[in-house]
């Protein structure tokens, strides 16, 4: 390795952090948007870097101010870590190059720099939550992340985005509370925060009451930062009042980030450590990744509001994501990380399609795109294939996670079969309300509407995003290595 890339898992964070500041700075029009967009493809060719070196089998790690781990930070970036990574900074980029005419017509010039230092310190956080090496410089991350993210969601012309940002702050920092909480109680027992250090310590006092409530604590909170059901009820508001490019930027990839973290302390921590934990582990996830799945497809089924259905399609994704996990198998957790990667995908471009409808249609409601498909037949196909590759269609993205997560369904002794028919059968929900929207838009009345052009940026990144979600679905190689090393990770530290 060169000099520039033993630095390249401190740059990944460092970079937008500092940028944001700067780009507070800037008063002239665009100008925050133009710097913000360059940072943010800057740190999604860093991931890109990072993912070809750790895909050779070789995890990166740095030490902050070369102070050795545990006494100094220490970050880390595996297989694993560079799957997210990917995810964050990619749909960060697009939403960003797609999103600007989108933003500029509900932000002012007077707000534009501190919208777009928000949206930087979001994407930092994030960032700093996947490469860092030890449970308080999580904690850290995830409040600069938190706090960005409800800037960004209140900043749209909506004013119901203030109550939903609202309930988001208090249950996310609920979230946050019990996960300090826990570290807390693990420090207490063991006296370290880095989680390799933690990893080796924790057996001497696993039988400890701290510990076992710090693993309640812990999954608690972390469920709830990730809206596992049934503590999702801050989603569906939130991405529905959010500015739409907003909603596509976190949709994609926030509660993947607390997924993350949960898979990962769990199974470093937590698995090997504690007697029984992976029975209770898929004990406690895998009810509500099943109630998740139903729940949220079937409300999906009967809501009018786009965006409030793909909110309520996103909790059934995070129960299929869990489901996986809950296997604790080499294809169950192979399943759940590559659906981390193809629900981004699927999941980003359904919402850039509904902030180009936004452009055209009165409002978000089924009612307000009626005929609408035939004005804007390009949007609208690449809606099709976004729709396609969330319900699970051969040649599309959804399709491999779906397979890998029926597979492992069937690994099980009992039980398999059932869980066999929920995927499918939640699979045909997601076509009802995916078909609701089409219908509407193909077939419905047309609504007489003011004559309007989606910017052509936004239309580039929507059929980018559709064209990913078909590619990655014929060659699914890239996503699959890293999600099949993934696994092999969080399960090495277990057996």
């Amino acid at each position: 390795m060169n000099a520039l890339t033993l630095h390249l898992p401190a740059l990944q964070v460092i970079v937008p952090m500092l940028m944001a500041p700067f780009v507070v700075l800037l008063r002239a029009r665009s100008l925050p948007w133009a710097a913000a967009t360059a940072t943010s493809l800057l740190t999604f060719s860093i991931a890109l870097q990072l993912t070809m070196i750790v895909m050779d089998g070789n995890p990166v790690s740095y030490e902050m101010g070369s102070w050795v781990a545990p006494y100094g930070i220490e970050l880390q970036v595996d297989a694993f870590s560079a799957l997210v990574l990917l995810i964050v900074t990619g749909a960060s980029s697009v939403a960003l190059i797609g999103g600007r005419e989108s933003l500029a017509s509900i932000i002012s010039t007077d707000r534009e720099p501190f919208f777009f230092a928000a949206w930087l310190l979001a994407l930092a956080g994030m960032a700093g939550i996947v490469v860092a090496a030890d449970a308080f410089n999580i904690f850290v991350f995830m409040e600069i992340s938190s706090l960005a993210s409800y800037v960004l969601i209140a900043a749209g012309p909506d004013r119901r985005a203030l109550p939903a940002t609202f309930k988001y702050l208090i249950l996310g920092t609920i979230g946050a509370t019990f996960y300090l909480i826990g570290v807390g109680l693990i420090y207490m027992m063991t006296g370290t925060l880095n989680l390799g250090d933690m990893e080796l310590r924790i057996h001497e006092v696993a039988d400890q009451k701290p510990i076992l409530a710090a693993a309640g604590f812990i999954t608690v909170g972390l469920a709830l930062k990730a809206a596992i059901f049934p503590l999702h009820v801050w989603l569906p508001n939130a991405y529905t009042y959010a500015p739409h490019i907003v909603t596509t930027f976190l949709a994609a990839c926030a509660t993947k980030v607390s997924l993350y973290v949960l898979l990962r302390f769990d199974f470093f921590v937590f698995q090997q450590n504690l007697a029984g934990h992976e029975f209770q582990f898929a004990a406690y996830l895998m009810p509500l990744a099943v109630l998740g799945i139903l729940v949220g497809s079937v409300v999906a089924m009967f809501e009018s509001n786009i965006k409030r259905m793909l909110a309520f399609s996103s909790v059934a994704q995070i129960g299929y994501m869990m489901l996986g996990a809950s296997f604790v198998s080499a294809t169950g957790l192979t399943a759940a990380t590559l659906h981390m990667f193809n629900h981004a995908l699927a999941k980003g471009g359904l919402f850039l399609a509904t902030a180009a409808i936004a452009v055209i249609a009165a409002g978000c409601r089924l009612s307000d795109i009626a005929g609408l498909a035939r004005r804007m037949p390009w949007t609208f196909a690449a809606l099709v294939v976004s729709g396609l590759s969330l319900i699970g269609v051969p040649g599309t993205a959804g399709f491999i996670s779906k397979w890998y997560l029926i597979n492992a369904a069937l690994e099980l002794e009992t039980g398999g079969i059932a869980l066999v028919a929920l995927i499918l059968v939640s699979s045909l929900m997601a076509v009802v309300y995916i078909w609701r929207i089409v219908e509407t838009a193909c077939f419905g009345e047309s609504v007489e509407t003011e004559v309007k052009r989606v910017p052509t940026a936004l239309v580039i990144a929507l059929w980018a995003v559709a064209i990913a979600n078909v590619g990655f679905g014929i060659a699914p190689d890239l996503p699959l290595s890293l999600s099949a090393a993934a696994a092999d990770i969080l399960l090495g530290h277990v057996r």
